[in-house]
């Protein structure tokens, strides 16, 4: 099987190819690259693997012209920058040592070390310069027919680092086939293993979910997740329920993790949002079950906000979106109180004032925006 495109024919990239395979080096494509080629799925980062050595890979593209970066010289990475683009260039390795978070690896001249260390079929794929695929260890016709297995056995790949459990679900929504369901052998070795999750850095478990509730439709995998044990320790109390319903209702719209993060509930702390996450999560779930209609959370929120929260509140409650609930988020969005302190003084000062504007302003919602100046300052706060 031969694999295509931009990313395979750039100037740059193909001269750093032709530099390594001149001095008497393998140079292969390996990973998402070439994964997300064979499916058909975008292509964004390319990252290549040889049997030379960091050192030699430097000297080589360094004297190609090229700029080199040595960003995980200890693990045989290094960045080349070629024809403007960025390439991670690593050394065939195998691993020496694993304690469940990082791996001791040593340098190895075999194509078939280096794909046993990976962690899933899908990913031991690899294509040479002319996009010719080459695959170690039969893991072709799990990714043509979108099969996420474990290279191997699947406790081991776990035992070598924990990561690989949220990995397993997260590939499942991003390339599994949505009617095959998950791999069972795999799913088993999750559950058994879910404790290992434990050893996991915050960091990087946030990162994982981000990824996999941005995929297309996470609801299956999620609900693996909840199923085997997994999700009680990513995400304490979570409930899953409303997560396929929230994507059935997003439609067309892109995708977006914290929306979703929004109708699981449960702890977030594990997660290690950023101060903005965490309080544009807050003010979401606070506002799921008030009153407000689509007009006052666009005034109360902004645009963004207040669609993930009629989103999230008609999945979670699981009723339909309002009438025309994007054009009347937009309305709110655009409007402004109509009442100053400037109107209310020199009559009302201090707390007196605060109070009473506060009570203007609830009304003003509750009228869905729709009263004016006039009619707010004559008519009463009832």
């Amino acid at each position: 099987m031969r694999v295509g495109g931009d990313w395979l024919t750039h100037p740059g990239t193909q001269a750093l190819c032709t530099a390594l395979v001149a001095a008497s080096y393998r140079a292969l494509f390996v990973g998402g690259c070439v994964r997300n080629a064979i499916l058909g799925e975008p292509v964004a980062d390319v990252d290549l693997t040889t049997d030379a050595r960091p050192e030699a890979v430097t000297k080589l593209a360094e004297a190609a012209g090229f700029k080199v970066v040595p960003t995980g010289i200890d693990h045989g990475t290094v960045t080349v920058i070629a024809g403007g683009k960025p390439h991670e260039v690593t050394t065939f390795r195998r691993d020496v040592e694993t304690d469940g978070r990082r791996a001791v690896v040593a340098f190895s001249t075999l194509i078939e070390e280096d794909a046993q260390r990976r962690d899933l079929t899908m990913n031991a794929l690899y294509a040479d310069a002319d996009g010719q695929v080459i695959d170690p260890l039969g893991g072709l016709p799990d990714t043509l027919a979108r099969r996420v297995r474990f290279v191997g056995d699947p406790e081991t790949r776990i035992r070598e680092d924990y990561l690989r459990i949220l990995r397993f679900f997260r590939f499942h929504a991003a390339y599994g086939d949505p009617t095959g369901g998950l791999d069972a052998e795999g799913l088993a070795a999750c559950a058994a293993l879910a404790d290992g999750m434990t050893h996991v850095s915050r960091e990087r478990i946030g990162a994982e979910m981000r990824k996999l509730l941005t995929a297309p439709d996470p609801a299956p995998a999620v609900a693996a997740m909840a199923q085997s044990g997994v999700l009680a320790h990513v995400l304490p109390g979570a409930d899953t329920r409303a997560l396929a319903p929230l994507v059935h209702l997003e439609g067309d719209l892109p995708p977006k993790w914290l929306r979703r993060l929004a109708v699981l509930g449960g702890e977030v702390e594990g997660l290690r949002l950023s101060r903005q996450e965490d309080a544009d999560l807050g003010r979401i779930r606070d506002l799921l079950g008030a009153p407000h209609g689509s007009a006052p959370l666009g005034w109360l929120l902004g645009a963004e906000l207040s669609e993930d929260t009629l989103l999230a509140r008609a999945a979670t409650l699981e009723t339909p979106l309002p009438p025309h609930w994007r054009a009347e988020v937009t309305r709110g969005a655009a409007a402004s109180f109509p009442v100053t302190a400037a109107d209310l003084m020199p009559a009302l000062q201090g707390p007196a004032l605060g109070a009473r504007l506060k009570a203007l302003q609830d009304r003003w919602l509750r009228s869905d925006l729709r009263l004016d100046k006039p009619g707010l300052l004559q008519g009463s706060d009832d």
